[in-house]
């Protein structure tokens, strides 16, 4: 009996990764938020060169500064939409741009450096090393997306495409659903010694692919200042439809690129996602989540009404900020709702 009882000792520890899991979480979001407000600042071409390590220490004379300046003033851009700018001017979106940049450097340290050491010390429990792994690679490649995105705008544009700009931010949610749900299903680990992963059912999966189109659209929003194409709400201009715009290219290509019609699908689908996400919520309560269903409940209502705000507001800094950071926080109640009616022990 003594043998058999040796055979369950571990020296795993799922709650101690889950709460760190859960720092990460909130590193991201903060992230994300961040992300945000460069883009709303236009601050996100204001570094020109990708220094994953030497980039971390920022200009320090003002040599350097002049350097970083005139770098920028050779991009289409600057002429665009800064042209005659101070330097004192550029310094103020170089910080945008340099805080996302730190937070994403913070946010991969913050992952790789504890989940190295918890390797070494035998602390992640059988099954999740290579989930781990996954969020890591997952990580290095949001920083790849981030410095293509910013590529794009480098040359022939006056700002990153839109494309990039999406697979960059839904990217980052990505990996943070995934964060998330590793750090519920560890917090299960620890209260049950063999509870098994909660699986993605149905709902859930329904759910997060409705999501998923909204917040890629949110993208496409940010990337082609879509958001500027009326303060009205629920008209557009006097219209529910933006008719205008039909038949004058390919609809497949005007659903991506064209400001009008991604705005009115942008606002419209957010009524679709509301349905499915109360959907989802209902359900977590009825498996007896009931702090996943208020939580999911306050953040889709704050949502909806931020993006109302927002576009009233002619997409006032701090709204859109707001809205974004929410949107991360609704991805995080979501996966919540998703993994609560997908748990099952044995």
């Amino acid at each position: 009996m003594l043998q058999i009882s040796r055979s369950f000792v571990t020296t795993a520890r799922p709650l101690l990764l889950a709460r760190w899991l859960f720092v990460v979480a909130v590193l991201i979001v903060a992230m994300v938020s961040i992300g945000g407000i460069t883009r709303l600042t236009e601050s996100g071409l204001s570094i020109t060169q990708w220094k994953p390590i030497t980039g971390v220490v920022p200009p320090l004379t003002d040599a350097q500064w002049q350097a970083e300046f005139a770098n920028y003033r050779q991009i289409p851009q600057y002429e665009a939409i800064h042209h005659g700018m101070t330097l004192a001017g550029f310094k103020a979106i170089f910080f945008w741009e340099y805080l996302h940049r730190e937070m994403a450097r913070l946010v991969v340290s913050a992952f790789a450096l504890p989940l190295v050491w918890f390797a070494i010390r035998r602390r992640i429990p059988a099954g999740y090393g290579w989930r781990l792994s996954a969020i890591l690679a997952l990580l290095g490649l949001q920083g790849a997306l981030g410095w293509l995105m910013v590529a794009s705008g480098l040359t022939d544009r006056t700002e990153v495409a839109p494309l990039w700009l999406s697979a960059h931010l839904l990217t980052a949610l990505f990996t943070l659903a995934g964060v998330v749900w590793t750090a519920l299903d560890l917090v299960a680990l620890s209260r049950v010694p063999l509870a098994t992963p909660a699986r993605l059912t149905r709902p859930g999966a329904i759910a997060g692919a409705v999501l998923f189109v909204q917040l890629f659209y949110g993208a496409l929003m940010a990337g082609l200042r879509a958001g500027l194409v009326t303060n009205q709400w629920p008209l557009m201009n006097g219209r529910v439809f933006p008719s205008e715009v039909i038949g004058t290219r390919p609809f497949g290509a005007l659903m991506i690129d064209d400001p009008s019609l991604v705005h009115f699908i942008h606002r419209w689908w957010a009524w679709v996602a509301f349905a499915a996400l109360l959907l989802l919520a209902r359900q977590a309560k009825a498996a007896g989540h009931r702090r996943a269903f208020v939580t999911l409940h306050a953040a889709l209502g704050t949502q909806i009404l931020l993006g109302i705000a927002t576009v009233m507001s002619g997409v006032d800094i701090a709204l859109a900020g707001l809205h974004q950071l929410v949107g991360a926080a609704l991805v995080a109640a979501t996966v919540w709702a998703a993994h609560g009616i997908g748990r099952r022990t044995v």
